[in-house]
């Protein structure tokens, strides 16, 4: 499929990931593409949805909306965050079968959809050999559920809809609010501000032992493209950059980015979430060329400058502090 030639509808255009898609969607060429905003259709109700199939036309769907956060915010939100991504995903599938006329539904799941224990690697296979990690079990588990919902609606209607668990994502762009944002966020917020005010330590959540992947938001980008232009199959795609480090890894690399020179102090008494987190890649690789291209240091590098940038930005507007 040729997507520069097709009509794309994009949910969660303005979002963290859906940004950096719509950016690289049109560096493709792609000009037909159609990026709703919740203010024009709440994708928690079906008949807008509806309403807006029928308005846009798509041939092609990009499902990148969701109820997101970090452990905190998925600790204190478990019933919004699974209604939620639940709903949307509803919504969107059972109208693209109404709607009857879509070449193909790319959906989006979540890395937490896998089970806690998960081998590492993770395989694709594998995705329903446990129960997901407590504190992010709501939303993994409604995410994976649209996955059978897709299998299904291919078997029962022949809609063509594919489903990519992308690893976690990072890069400029993201959330850096400390109460909703994901790990790499918060440590640069973190480090960024206690280098500047030359705090003695930085205080962060768990042991440290923790290990996870992560995966540069515009290599994410590039990764879906792909597979939305090439590949049609109902077996879900694992999207990472199929590298793993530990917590206190992370924590010593961004604090040297950062320039901070003080103590790293983890709290134990907070959780740890899930043990270890990498993707078998391979899958993305064979079927539709995908590899990461973006290695960890730039990647932060590139993501630190831009919330330095946000920050200084913020402190010349007109009332700042």
């Amino acid at each position: 499929m040729d997507l520069v030639n097709e009509r794309i509808l994009l949910t969660g255009g303005s979002g963290f990931l859906g940004r950096a898609l719509a950016e690289h969607l049109r560096s493709l060429g792609c000009r037909n593409l159609f990026t709703p905003r919740h203010f024009d259709t709440d994708l928690l109700d079906r008949a807008a949805v509806a309403r807006m199939y029928d308005a846009w036309r798509p041939k092609v769907v990009i499902h990148a909306a969701a109820r997101v956060g970090g452990i905190g915010a998925n600790r204190a939100n478990p019933g919004l965050f699974f209604y939620e991504n639940m709903q949307m995903g509803l919504n969107l599938i059972e109208e693209a079968r109404r709607y009857g006329r879509l070449d193909k539904f790319v959906q989006l799941g979540t890395v937490c959809a896998y089970p806690k224990h998960a081998r590492v690697p993770f395989r694709e296979d594998e995705l329903w050999e446990g129960y997901p990690e407590e504190t992010n079990a709501p939303y993994g588990v409604a995410k994976r559920s649209l996955l059978v919902m897709l299998q299904s609606y291919r078997a029962q209607y022949g809609l063509n809809g594919i489903f990519l668990l992308p690893v976690n994502l990072y890069g400029p762009g993201d959330n850096f609010d400390l109460e909703s944002s994901h790990v790499i966020p918060a440590m640069i917020r973190k480090f960024d501000e206690a280098a500047r005010s030359n705090a003695p330590q930085v205080r962060l959540w768990g042991d440290g032992r923790p290990t996870r992947e992560f995966l540069y938001v515009g290599d994410c980008a590039r990764g879906i493209a792909q597979a939305a232009a090439s590949y049609d199959k109902p077996e879900p795609v694992n999207l990472g950059s199929g590298q793993e480090l530990s917590m206190a890894e992370l924590a010593q690399t961004v604090a040297r980015l950062a320039g901070f020179k003080g103590e790293i102090v983890w709290d134990k008494a907070m959780p740890n979430g899930q043990p270890r987190r990498r993707l078998d890649t391979s899958r993305a690789k064979v079927e539709f060329g995908f590899t990461a291209s973006t290695s960890l240091e730039e990647g932060l590098r590139k993501t630190l400058a831009w919330w330095q940038a946000q920050r200084a930005e913020q402190g010349r507007r007109p009332g700042a502090c």
